[in-house]
C-alpha cells in the first residue's frame, strides 16, 4: 500500500493558514497540523480543541504533517507512528509572522494551564 495512494494527495493545498475550527470560533491553538489527504489544517492534541485528530476522526484520513515552520514530519494515525512523506503543496507551514500559540490577540494569559497533556 503506497502512502500517496491510500493517505496522501501531494496535490491538496493547506485549507487556512491557521486552525480552520479554532478560526471559525474565535478561539486558539497551540501549534498546527494538516491532513495530509485533503489539506484541512488543524491544531494538535496539546491544543485545547484537538481538531486535528477530531478531523481524523471524523473523514478517516488518517496522515498528518506538521504546519509548524522548519518541521517536515508526518504522523500516522492507524499506526501511531512518525515517518517522512513526500513534499506537499506549498505553502507548508503558517506564515513566520504568526506566533505559537496563535493566533495573536486570542490566547490566554494563562495558556499553559489550558494545554492537553
Amino acid at each position: 500500500m503506497s502512502h500517496v495512494s491510500e493517505g496522501i494527495d501531494p496535490h491538496a493545498v493547506p485549507s487556512e493558514t491557521g486552525c480552520v475550527e479554532c478560526l471559525a470560533a474565535g478561539q486558539w491553538w497551540l501549534h498546527l497540523r494538516r491532513c495530509a489527504k485533503c489539506g484541512h489544517i488543524g491544531c494538535c492534541d496539546t491544543s485545547p480543541n484537538q481538531y486535528a485528530t477530531a478531523h481524523f476522526r471524523e473523514t478517516g484520513h488518517f496522515m498528518i504533517t506538521s504546519f509548524e515552520p522548519g518541521e517536515d514530519w508526518f504522523w500516522n494515525y492507524g499506526t501511531g507512528k512518525p515517518f517522512y512523506g513526500p513534499r506537499l503543496a506549498p505553502p507548508r507551514s503558517r506564515p513566520l509572522d504568526q506566533p505559537s500559540p496563535g493566533p495573536k490577540g486570542r490566547v490566554p494569559a494563562d495558556w499553559e494551564h489550558h494545554l492537553n497533556e
